[in-house]
């Protein structure tokens, strides 16, 4: 746990330090940048922000892969929106390969 929460601090110093040689912010206006700006103003400290991005990162594959698990049901419960999305895929893929 002390590993991981020393590596949210080195990455969100990185970010820090991009954030301040971009020129064009709104390119780069993700969630860790607004939480580093709201540090920025006073309203969170450096630990709200390094416990606020720890938890985004053990939080979001656990309900990432439910919500997948999830929209894959659905798609296989109606199998003519599967359809459209494989035509859709065609279409932008064309003959291509996917790659994983």
């Amino acid at each position: 746990s002390k590993d991981l929460k020393g590596a949210m601090e080195i990455l969100i110093e990185q970010k820090r330090q991009k954030l301040s040689t971009v020129e064009k912010l709104d390119e780069h206006m993700d969630f860790a940048s607004q939480l580093i700006f709201a540090q920025n103003r006073g309203d969170l400290t450096a630990e709200n922000v390094n416990q606020c991005v720890l938890e985004m990162m053990i939080a979001a594959p656990d309900t990432l892969s439910v919500t997948l698990f999830f929209m894959l049901i659905l798609i296989a419960e109606h199998p003519t929106v599967e359809e459209e999305m494989m035509r859709e895929i065609e279409t932008v893929v064309g003959k291509q390969e996917l790659q994983t």
